[in-house]
């Protein structure tokens, strides 16, 4: 009912709504909260700032490197490499995985290896990454591009496997073509929840930018990372996963956006 006053155990009902700036500002509790024990435990000098900086000194190394440069150039770097990498494994991914997705005869034929690959340690590639690209950008975009294909493959098969098939049937009983099923019925259909796997996947994404970055890279922030961990420069070390988690957030929210944007008609279904 209109006017109806909220009450808080409407918090906690099952699939409840709650009004927006209620959840908006839930977000921010549980952060608040933390970076409120961190500082009190360093200020109560429970753990030696060598293990684990204050906020403050942590916030003071972002300025830094801000100040300098730093931060804007690393960033620059590792976002191109991340886009790259992401990019090269989707226009790949998407074609095959509707492939498996549609045909029993390619998924019989590409679901053990790409269900094995997935599962291989990029980590362990690096070496082999080195040896075939070299040591340029190209073979950080080679590490991402496997960290993320194996994975987003099945997730859009799985996508497109999911469209009821009475909609197929009702495309093929009008006497519509493989390839207007397609592009008239499947992709349609499955296009919000393929944008779905595009967000979670480029977070994936960013998760490997460390391990990219690991070896023979003189810049970008997962090899700011690294070298901080030669020094035991620890605000270094927290303030650049912090931000790399930041810009994960960021290109979360924008993928989420876009999406609701994208696909109005497909809100109430979700």
């Amino acid at each position: 009912m209109p006017g109806h006053p909220f009450r808080l155990r409407e918090l906690f009902r099952l699939r409840k709504e709650i009004p927006k700036p209620v959840y908006t500002a839930s977000g921010f509790v549980l952060p608040a909260v933390l970076i409120l024990l961190w500082w009190a435990v360093v200020q109560a000098g429970l753990i030696r700032p060598l293990f684990l900086p204050g906020p403050g000194a942590v916030l003071s190394e972002g300025w830094r490197q801000l100040e300098k440069g730093i931060l804007l150039s690393d960033a620059a770097v590792s976002i191109y490499r991340i886009v790259a990498g992401w990019l090269a494994a989707t226009i790949i991914a998407v074609p095959v995985g509707i492939l498996m997705g549609n045909f029993r005869i390619f998924e019989g034929l590409l679901s053990p290896l790409v269900s094995t690959l997935r599962y291989v340690p990029v980590v362990a590639l690096i070496p082999l990454t080195i040896l075939w690209a070299g040591i340029g950008d190209g073979q950080k975009i080679l590490i991402l591009f496997i960290g993320t294909f194996f994975s987003q493959v099945l997730m859009i098969m799985d996508n497109v496997k999911n469209i009821d098939v009475s909609l197929i049937r009702a495309g093929q009983t009008l006497g519509f073509s493989n390839a207007e099923i397609l592009r008239r019925i499947i992709l349609p259909a499955a296009a919000p929840a393929i944008w779905d796997t595009f967000r979670i996947t480029i977070g994936w994404t960013w998760t490997y930018l460390v391990v990219a970055e690991l070896v023979a890279a003189s810049d970008g922030l997962g090899r700011r990372i690294m070298d901080a961990q030669r020094y035991m420069a620890t605000q270094t070390i927290l303030f650049g996963t912090l931000f790399i988690g930041l810009l994960g957030l960021i290109t979360d929210w924008l993928f989420k956006k876009i999406g609701q944007r994208l696909f109005r008609w497909n809100e109430g279904r979700r």
